[in-house]
């Protein structure tokens, strides 16, 4: 958690964004770093807990993580706890609550309440759109032999 948190404070000094570091962990060696990178890169998904993710699935040559564990310097937001379920990593450790992120303007409650809402409620409209022809690429996906599962 150090780790994480030594580089939350320097990347946040060094200008690339927002105060949060990550690392992902296996069999006790760092594998994958991260910081928050939105503001110096443009991208709004550019989280610490994301970057971490990505650089330890390219150094294992894995899209599954289920045997790391990932430290956070702070409580993932909405967008990296989906991806941390996806990843399957197998636990987390966080040092900053998303309260604490909250008191300085990193509020994410909005989009907790968000993603509970069905689609038509939410405050971006959402639409369903030619479903028919997406839902052949489903059932092409289905019968695909030579898929990779995951």
């Amino acid at each position: 958690m150090r780790a994480a948190i030594a580089l939350s404070r320097a990347k946040m000094r060094a200008d690339c964004g927002g105060p949060f570091g990550a690392i992902v962990v296996r069999r006790g060696k760092i594998v994958g770093r991260g910081w928050n990178q939105v503001t110096s890169t443009n991208d709004p998904t550019a989280h610490a807990e994301m970057l971490a993710i990505r650089a330890a699935c390219q150094r294992l040559k894995t899209f599954q993580l289920n045997d790391c564990e990932l430290y956070t310097s702070c409580e993932p937001c909405p967008m990296c706890l989906a991806a941390i379920y996806w990843a399957r990593i197998k636990k987390v450790y966080y040092a900053n609550t998303r309260r604490d992120a909250a008191c300085i303007a990193f509020d994410d409650e909005l989009i907790y309440r968000e993603v509970s809402l069905p689609p038509a409620r939410r405050k971006i409209p959402m639409q369903p759109l030619l479903r028919a022809e997406a839902l052949a690429v489903f059932r092409e996906w289905r019968a695909k032999s030579d898929k990779v599962q995951y």
